[in-house]
């Protein structure tokens, strides 16, 4: 849960640790999650980043794509330095915007062909969420990509109960770290598909606690 709830929580505390934190909650799976479906990534050329914390993640992505221009959006000003420097060697193909998801308005001649939301969705009120999607999918362009890394609690079996302690202890700690209000984990897939994407690839980790997912808009 790297991203800011966009009303309420503050991230600037926590940003240098967190990576620290995250290891010890759970080792690298978190990162693993992130980086399941980069190969994926490599001819996309127009990228928006809504919460991606220390910018690990946007650092491997710039990496791996020389061609590749990036809008990195989040709340937390101590998360965007780090971000920035982590991306330094790729610095002149990032723009980065410390204002709130809910309302950045993109540049109307963009057409971003990828979105990503590590960890990100799962800090919003379904509502936000709804509201999200809404403002972002008219700036995609055609058979664009959108990333989701989450968080979810499988729908049966013995990971069932051990998942939903797990995400009421982690919103727990960081309604306290940070004063994230959000409670409960959000639904992305049914606003997703009335905007028009299709899931193309979906990936579980740990038993289904972790989600690593590619939806694509239609084509033009």
């Amino acid at each position: 849960m790297t991203a800011n709830n966009t009303r309420t929580a503050n991230f600037d505390l926590i940003a240098r640790p967190y990576r620290y934190l995250e290891y010890l909650a759970l080792g690298r799976t978190l990162e693993r999650t992130r980086l399941r479906h980069l190969p994926a990534l490599a001819q996309r050329r127009r990228a928006l980043i809504l919460g991606d914390g220390d910018g690990r993640f946007l650092a491997q992505l710039l990496l791996q794509n020389p061609y590749l221009q990036a809008d990195a959006i989040d709340t937390s000003a101590a998360m965007l330095h780090l971000l920035r420097e982590r991306c330094k060697a790729n610095g002149t193909r990032l723009q980065t915007y410390q204002t709130n998801a809910l309302t950045f308005t993109p540049s109307n001649p963009v057409k971003y062909d990828l979105v990503v939301t590590h960890f990100f969705l799962d800090c919003l009120a379904q509502s936000d969420v709804e509201a999200l999607i809404s403002r972002i999918t008219p700036h995609l362009a055609p058979e664009a990509l959108w990333l989701i890394s989450d968080f979810s609690i499988p729908a049966r079996g013995p990971m069932r109960l051990a998942a939903c302690a797990c995400i009421r202890s982690l919103y727990l700690a960081f309604r306290i770290l940070t004063g994230l209000r959000t409670t409960r984990l959000p639904e992305h897939a049914t606003p997703l598909i009335r905007a028009g994407l299709t899931r193309t690839t979906h990936h579980h980790l740990l038993s289904g606690l972790l989600t690593a997912e590619l939806w694509q808009t239609r084509p033009d």
